[in-house]
């Protein structure tokens, strides 16, 4: 009896009024673009993933300007050869291609593009591209360097040396394909020992990647 009672619900729930379609609802397009993000395997393996965000209604539906000319480019302050005429560095160790900002004897800020092409990335790593960590940090000392060897210091770059790192934290990894923003800002300066100290940042995107406090050896020509 409970058997057949139990059929007879099943049945009755199952009639052709239960399963006439409801009032259709009308859909509307949705915009998405593709965000880089992390997934928990990502944080793991350092790659990102794009994956689809719904855009704010904020955004103007007539903007249709094509994703190539939305975004301006970085403002040259000083190209590759300028930074070669200050620097002594030359490949595969030159990691600064272009100063978007420089204020004299204050602070420099530069980029480095990361592309799959740098010499390092066959062997750091073979499967995942990641640029290390100590060429982050010789990155940063090397836009120091701007600020320090430019005649409003003194420098010199026969006699300009990395001397010390102090607090570095590296705070997401970057991968081929980024562009490395450094900013360096010098802290103290004392002449009488030709010692400098820096504050220094990198970012990603607008994200902090690597930072700390650098120590810089600077002298004249005569010295």
């Amino acid at each position: 009896m409970a058997s057949s009672a139990l059929s007879g619900s099943l049945l009755s729930s199952s009639s052709p009024s239960s399963l006439a379609p409801r009032r259709s609802t009308v859909l509307r397009p949705v915009s998405f673009q593709f965000c880089p993000r992390f997934d928990a395997a990502s944080k793991t393996t350092g790659r990102r993933f794009a994956a689809p965000c719904l855009l704010g209604a904020a955004q103007d539906p007539k903007d249709d300007t094509p994703i190539e000319l939305k975004y301006a480019a970085f403002p040259t302050v000083m190209d590759i050869n300028q930074i070669r005429d200050i620097l002594p560095h030359r490949f595969p160790f030159l990691l600064v291609d272009r100063v978007i900002e420089y204020n004299p004897g204050v602070s420099a800020v530069a980029i480095k593009n990361v592309t799959i092409n740098d010499n390092f990335f066959p062997g750091h790593f073979p499967e995942r591209p990641i640029m290390p960590g100590v060429l982050m940090v010789e990155a940063m000392a090397q836009v120091g360097g701007l600020v320090m060897l430019q005649p409003e210091v003194g420098g010199s770059r026969e006699n300009f040396f990395f001397a010390g790192i102090d607090k570095v934290r590296f705070r997401k990894p970057v991968i081929a394909g980024d562009t490395l923003v450094m900013r360096m800002t010098l802290v103290k300066l004392q002449k009488r020992f030709g010692i400098a100290k820096m504050e220094g940042k990198a970012y990603v995107g607008g994200e902090v990647v690597c930072e700390g406090d650098f120590l810089m050896a600077t002298g004249t020509g005569s010295e």
